[in-house]
């Protein structure tokens, strides 16, 4: 086999197959009965080799173009990560359309938007929840001449003109294969690798999400810039976990597994995720810090209910990784006493890399999985810009960096100030080549060729770039000192205790904090203390967990300069929740509407008050509500903390 086929090795050049059903068609011929995903149903692991890809990326190609579905119409994937969602993008690719996918857990109004905006003409369903959302939205998404759905259980009470069993999609595939043979392989031959192949949807942390518009041949080249920088070889196991409208799942489970031929595995159901990840022993994950961050949290969960013996060795074996690491080795004592049992517990046993994106990890977090010997990375990137394009390397990992950018891109500080700390401004191969329909946002991103990505960040002299925040959310307060509410934000979420935290101060004379508690472990906690509560809103209200959260919060104060420490703190009522607008679907916070909905609760903890009164009614995604009446303590950390800290921002200003 020559070099020119085998694409699964370096330097991960797809030359002439440029498009995803080329490269699809390409591994089918030549590893025919190689596993290419496996899929977990019923405990059950189903396999589908390169050849099963093809043909149902064949039959459901052929199938919508029975249905009159072809050049530039646009596809839509609603639904969890399954086989049948990355099929149905390439079945969009292969007819010269668009692919667009839609988080499963997307609101009636969202699912809207998207369709409307992107002229979606068929949606791929992946369930009776997913039809029952489309169908609820009726004339809303007239322009939907077809809703495919994969999984027929619960939908024989339908009747809608709209509703097609993937199976009879198949079927009419086969039919059509079987009267012209060559059909499949024409279009694949006329997929164009410079059309514009994926919509792609931005966090929207600010506003509705925008669409950017992706080439298959440029994300292509991309994703085979990253395979340079962070290599997989054919079998190489990855699990499928992160939602795949999201863009850096787009590169792995789709873009690197074409190029490289990994094999995806997806997980029965998200509650299943980490007993799966054990069964399947993955080369490589990528995970959102939240997961990584629940991971640690469970750690210290068991901890907490280990037996002194055990919790005096954990605390010992990572005091001896931390100083090992320190000096740039790995504590083999450590290994042998805990850290492999525990990379084996996990599932870790056989990574090879191990990535965080899509939102900024807390250095503590991110040293905790080192020490444990994940071979853990910080990504950055955008969606704009194919996802990643900088990266630690494997033996170059700095906590407080994001790393060093690829091969094919260029990275740049602009505006810097005296202490080089500017925006980042990035250009790659992979560059999106604009915004569905708002050519206005393009060019205020895009200018003279570079995407200006509104982050503050800077270049240590290792030339390792470290991001500091959106420069939109970088705070000063009312004298003058300018401080991140993110890097504060994610050392409190370094606590078990804390699942969330949004960091206020902005023209205030303090830094104060909206806390979430993580209710899995604080309601732990609470009855091993022997505390009576009911549900989250009480539990988060009780005194003893607030005197434990300001625990918490005193212990990363410690580590904070005087003018950056946290002087109050409520306890939401509530869990921060995307359903609520209070977080983008890859959990970033979107503070706009944090100072908008509770400006309240802002105020009173500026203010005198010793608690704010709540009264409002909380509304779930299957229309249940309940009304909630409860007064949040305000809790002052220190009778002095005010005033001391008044002292500390004049002194550092």
């Amino acid at each position: 086999m020559t070099a020119q086929h085998d694409v699964a090795q370096p330097p991960f050049n797809t030359g002439s197959l440029d498009t995803f059903p080329k490269l699809l068609r390409h591994n089918a011929m030549h590893w025919p009965s190689d596993v290419a995903m496996r899929e977990k149903e019923f405990g059950i692991w189903n396999e589908f080799t390169w050849a099963d890809y093809r043909d149902r990326v064949k039959w459901m190609s052929l199938g919508l173009s029975s249905l009159g579905i072809g050049n530039d119409d646009t596809i839509a994937l609603l639904g969890d990560n399954r086989p049948e969602w990355v099929w149905g993008e390439l079945a969009a690719h292969t007819l010269g359309g668009f692919s667009i996918g839609i988080y499963q857990d997307s609101l009636h109004e969202e699912v809207a938007y998207l369709i409307n905006r992107s002229g979606t003409k068929v949606v791929i369903a992946e369930d009776e929840e997913q039809c029952d959302k489309l169908l609820e939205l009726e004339d809303q998404i007239s322009d939907v001449r077809y809703i495919v759905y994969c999984d027929p259980r619960g939908m024989r009470k339908y009747d809608d003109e709209r509703l097609v069993d993937i199976e009879d999609l198949y079927r009419l595939g086969r039919e059509l294969e079987h009267r012209d043979t060559g059909a499949f392989d024409r279009l694949v031959d006329a997929t164009d690798p410079d059309k514009v192949a994926i919509y792609c949807t931005t966090s929207g942390t600010t506003s509705k999400p925008k669409i950017a518009l992706l080439q298959g041949r440029q994300f292509l080249a991309h994703c085979s810039a990253y395979l340079r920088a962070d290599p997989r070889q054919p079998g190489d196991n990855y699990v499928s976990v992160l939602p795949l409208p999201w863009i850096m799942e787009q590169v792995y489970a789709v873009g690197q597994a074409l190029i490289a031929r990994q094999v995806i595995n997806f997980v029965e159901e998200q509650e299943t995720m980490m007993a799966d990840l054990r069964e399947i022993g993955p080369s490589f994950v990528l995970l959102a810090p939240r997961v990584w961050e629940q991971i640690l949290a469970d750690v210290q969960a068991r901890m907490m209910d280990s037996t002194p013996l055990k919790r005096a060795l954990f605390d010992f074996a990572m005091k001896r990784s931390e100083q090992r690491l320190a000096q740039g080795g790995k504590s083999r004592l450590a290994d042998w006493l805990l850290m492999k049992a525990l990379r084996d517990r996990l599932g870790f046993s056989f990574l090879k890399s191990a990535a965080t994106g899509g939102a900024a990890m807390g250095p503590d977090t991110f040293r905790f999985f080192q020490c444990i010997g994940v071979p853990l990375r910080q990504l950055y990137g955008q969606t704009e810009m194919a996802g990643a394009y900088v990266i630690h390397p494997a033996d170059d990992v700095d906590y407080d960096s994001v790393g060093l950018p690829f091969d094919n891109a260029e990275v740049k500080v602009i505006n810097a100030d005296s202490e080089g700390l500017g925006e980042v401004v990035a250009k790659t191969e992979g560059m999106f080549c604009g915004y569905l329909g708002d050519d206005k946002a393009y060019a205020e991103d895009v200018r003279e060729g570079w995407m200006h990505t509104g982050d503050a960040g800077y270049f240590k002299a290792s030339g390792h770039l470290v991001v500091i925040d959106r420069i939109k959310d970088l705070a000063n307060t009312s004298h003058g000192v300018q401080f991140s509410p993110q890097y504060i934000e994610n050392k409190l979420k370094f606590s078990s205790f804390i699942g969330e935290a949004v960091i206020l101060g902005n023209e205030r004379p303090c830094l104060t904090a909206i806390l979430c508690i993580r209710y899995a472990i604080v309601s732990k906690w609470a009855e091993r203390q022997g505390l009576a509560f009911t549900n989250y809103t009480n539990l988060a209200s009780l005194p003893e967990v607030y005197n434990k959260l300001a625990e918490e919060v005193e212990k990363v104060n410690a580590t904070l300069p005087p003018a950056q420490r946290i002087a109050k703190f409520v306890l939401l009522y509530k869990e921060l929740d995307a359903d609520d607008g209070e977080l983008t679907r890859t959990r970033k916070v979107r503070r706009g509407v944090i100072a908008e909905k509770y400006g309240d609760i802002i105020e009173a903890i500026y203010g005198d008050a010793e608690s704010v009164d709540i009264d409002t009614v909380i509304r779930f995604q299957d229309g249940s509500q309940t009304r909630v009446q409860t007064q949040l303590p305000v809790k002052t950390l220190d009778p002095k903390a005010t005033r001391n800290q008044d002292k500390g921002l004049r002194r550092a200003s």
